[in-house]
């Protein structure tokens, strides 16, 4: 399954950056805002070190690391829902999004024009924030015109889909987002199909300067208390700084320069990491001679389920899946030692996979 993750915010706070960073496909970065007019996409590597052990053990013919699309989307300015700049076009292009980056300056640099004159990150997410709820109130309000017609049949889906709009238009003109309000699972079918881009879950991406990358700063403080009643996630990244790394050349260079930062690892890993969890999504694992392949699925999915992300006939036919964790693989070494220990699973269509298993499915069609 593809993973598509929209970069956001105002002019000039680092997106095209940071895009160049995550995917390598060089994005035109410039002092001034417009510089990115139509939306850069890159597919990207979702880094996994467990590839790494499973491709000493198996020595396949290639390996394929599962992948993300990241969408570089046009700075959003005020008055972007009724088309300043290139408000339609550039919310369009949200819309078709899994889910959100949302980059916020968090760094002080007289040098980097800010399109307001000054630096303040919240702010900065509000004026976002309000183009994004006035596009999706524009978008319910034209739903509940429409719904408003069927009403008179009294069908219950469409009664419930009326009553689900009009909290939401309620919720809106209070300023706030979708995807800060509570529905169940039923009413959630009904809000997917409003496609409501303040629904999409978010990651508020800090961009700092070198000496904030490892503790944040007063900017990040204010950031996270005003998202605490969101459900959203908060990530700090020094945008130059992934610059830097990516124009290294090679491994050892990078983690020299990692550790003079005092940092583990380049700060886009704990991004896309961040992402995949924020999708609540996982990995499972095929292996062979020929391809060691890691998967994405979403959490919860049963064995057919997972089997149809490789193809559709493989779910339609599912007869039965060998698993073997992760764990026990790298542990053990091959798959004849863990059927020797006991530890090789025969599972059927019930069977929810977990995270790491390493999966081969029979099936007919």
């Amino acid at each position: 399954m593809a993973l598509k993750c929209g970069i956001v915010g105002l002019p000039n706070v680092g997106k095209s950056t940071l895009f160049n960073c995550l995917s390598n496909a060089k994005a035109q970065s410039a002092n001034f805002p417009f510089c990115t007019i139509e939306p850069n996409v890159g597919t990207i590597s979702v880094p996994d070190p467990r590839l790494e052990v499973l491709e000493e053990i198996v020595t396949p013919e290639r390996v394929v690391p599962t992948t993300m699309e990241i969408v570089d989307i046009a700075g959003l300015v005020k008055g972007a829902s009724k088309g300043e700049g290139l408000g339609n076009q550039f919310l369009a292009n949200i819309r078709e999004t899994d889910a959100i980056i949302h980059v916020l300056r968090c760094f002080d640099d007289g040098n980097i024009i800010h399109v307001d004159g000054s630096v303040n990150p919240i702010r900065d997410k509000e004026v976002i924030d309000i183009e994004l709820q006035l596009k999706d109130f524009e978008t319910i309000e034209k739903r509940i015109q429409a719904l408003s017609k069927s009403l008179k049949t009294g069908d219950k889906d469409i009664l419930k889909e009326n009553e689900i709009a009009h909290r939401i238009k309620e919720h809106l003109e209070k300023g706030l987002s979708v995807r800060a309000m509570e529905f169940d699972e039923k009413e959630i079918e009904f809000v997917n199909k409003f496609q409501l881009i303040t629904s999409k879950p978010v990651l508020y991406l800090c961009n700092v300067d070198e000496s904030s990358v490892k503790s944040g700063n007063k900017y990040v403080d204010q950031v996270r208390e005003n998202v605490k009643n969101e459900n959203a996630e908060v990530l700090v990244i020094g945008a130059k700084i992934e610059a830097d790394i990516t124009e290294l050349e090679t491994y050892d260079e990078r983690q020299m320069f990692l550790e003079e930062l005092g940092l583990e690892e380049p700060g886009v890993n704990r991004l896309i990491r961040s992402a995949y969890s924020l999708l609540n999504l996982q990995t499972y694992f095929t292996c062979g001679v020929k391809e060691v392949r890691a998967w994405t699925i979403t959490k919860g999915m049963t064995a057919p389920q997972a089997a149809s992300v490789i193809h559709t006939d493989f779910e339609k036919g599912f007869i039965r899946a060998e698993v073997m964790k992760y764990i026990d693989y790298t542990t053990l070494k091959s798959e004849a030692a863990v059927k020797e220990a006991g530890k090789f699973k025969v599972e059927g269509k019930e069977y929810i996979v977990e995270d790491g298993d390493i999966m081969h499915f029979r099936f007919n069609v």
